[in-house]
């Protein structure tokens, strides 16, 4: 798609490209190496990928865990997340899957994780 950000990539933001993904830094990071996980193929929904999207899906993401860990060794833990439709605050409609390094003290309380997107939700 023409209009499509993320089909439309430059070249110097692209971290590391697979057949059918590539990855990049977040341009607005909630933590240090944020990165994102874009398909190739312009679809909008991680629900709309392919079986065989699905299969390189989990190979790029545990090659992508190991690269993090081994740029940054304070890296303890990791919130892997997507948003899927503008309810759940998708903004850019081409499925991307956000990988968040997680550090010790780097948030007062990390308990509830992604229960965080509903603040009221997270603690319990």
């Amino acid at each position: 798609m023409k209009s499509c950000i993320f089909c439309n990539l430059p070249e110097e933001r692209i971290i590391k490209s697979y057949e059918l993904f590539n990855i990049i830094r977040d341009l607005y990071p909630v933590t240090y190496l944020h990165s994102l996980v874009i398909p190739k193929r312009h679809v909008e929904s991680y629900f709309d990928l392919y079986d065989e999207e699905l299969k390189e899906l989990s190979i790029v993401l545990k090659e992508l865990k190991v690269d993090l860990e081994k740029t940054d060794h304070k890296i303890s833990g990791f919130n892997i997340g997507i948003n899927i439709g503008k309810d759940a605050g998708q903004t850019i409609f081409h499925c991307h899957i956000h990988v968040i390094p997680r550090r010790e003290n780097d948030t007062n309380n990390p308990t509830g994780g992604v229960r965080g997107v509903i603040p009221e939700k997270k603690i319990y």
